[in-house]
């Protein structure tokens, strides 16, 4: 894959890498970007996940974000640890034990760091993101904005139904649209938005169960409440600052039914997709991806 006359003075070199494996840092802490993360560690790569100190993702028992409340926390049998320091993130990635999450500054982790592959996978679906093309030999882009061969060099379908996962060398993906997937007839009410910025407080935690109407949470000591009864699947921490019509609350009616851990089907479809992106990436640039190396 050829790299724009433009941007190769801006490109680390592929280099060798001291584990034997490409380094590889996906942006996002959330469920999808965990999943990513999670696929690619299994299958051998040294990935390193870069968040903000306080992240305000909703599905944290279904992603890697408590680490960086916690110092520590497991998505199915693996674990991943907040790093702050760039020299222990890169221990961490020759050893690979565990994921190191880093919460510096991103600039600083990827020019210390001198990345092969970066994946954003920060799913920041309202906002126009930055061209991230020229920050690594491989660069990739999840969800609506991203224009491969623009912003990043491939993006990957995040848009349900047959193309999910799908990998785009040529174009965009599939803007926003539509409501949520409908569950027991909920669709867009199963969520809570913040209502205005500030502190988002909360003493419940992922698992509870909660009746419509109930107050759960607050933001600058407005009351939340859910709307409509179940369990709460999605959560921002306590304590956490959000802006205004951040996603904060998320309710499934389902209860004992609920997928409110683990990885879920959309999210390792995604994943499975960045994976076949960066193998053939590999391919066509001629590096040797782990499973070759065992």
């Amino acid at each position: 894959m050829n790299i724009p006359e433009s941007s190769k003075q801006n490109v680390p070199a592929l280099g060798n890498n001291t584990a034997g494996y490409l380094r590889i840092i996906v942006r996002g802490s959330n469920d999808v970007a965990s999943a990513v993360a999670h696929r690619l560690f299994s299958a051998g790569y040294s990935v390193v996940i870069h968040e903000v100190s306080k992240p305000t993702a909703t599905r944290r028992k279904m992603s890697f974000t408590d680490a960086i409340f916690e110092g520590e926390t497991s998505l199915e049998g693996v674990s991943a640890r907040k790093i702050v320091g760039v020299p222990a993130v890169q221990t961490a990635l020759v050893n690979h034990i565990f994921i190191p999450i880093h919460v510096g500054t991103f600039h600083r982790l990827v020019k210390k760091l001198s990345p092969q592959v970066i994946v954003d996978a920060r799913m920041r679906k309202h906002k126009k993101p930055m061209s991230q093309i020229h920050l690594a030999p491989l660069t990739l882009g999840l969800g609506p904005n991203f224009i491969a061969g623009v912003n990043v060099r491939i993006a990957i379908e995040t848009a349900r139904g047959e193309d999910l996962g799908r990998v785009i060398t040529t174009g965009r993906t599939t803007p926003l649209k539509g409501e949520p997937i409908s569950i027991e007839g909920h669709a867009r009410d199963r969520y809570l938005y913040a209502p205005s910025a500030g502190d988002f407080k909360t003493t419940f935690q992922i698992g509870d169960m909660v009746t419509e109407g109930q107050v759960i949470a607050s933001i600058n000591d407005m009351p939340l409440t859910t709307p409509i009864s179940g369990v709460i699947r999605g959560l921002t921490h306590d304590s956490v600052p959000v802006e205004i019509r951040t996603k904060v609350i998320e309710i499934d009616p389902r209860s004992e039914k609920a997928q409110i851990d683990g990885i879920g089907e959309r999210p390792m479809r995604i994943a499975n997709g960045v994976l076949t992106a960066i193998q053939q990436w590999e391919t066509k640039a001629g590096t040797v991806s782990p499973s070759q190396t065992k």
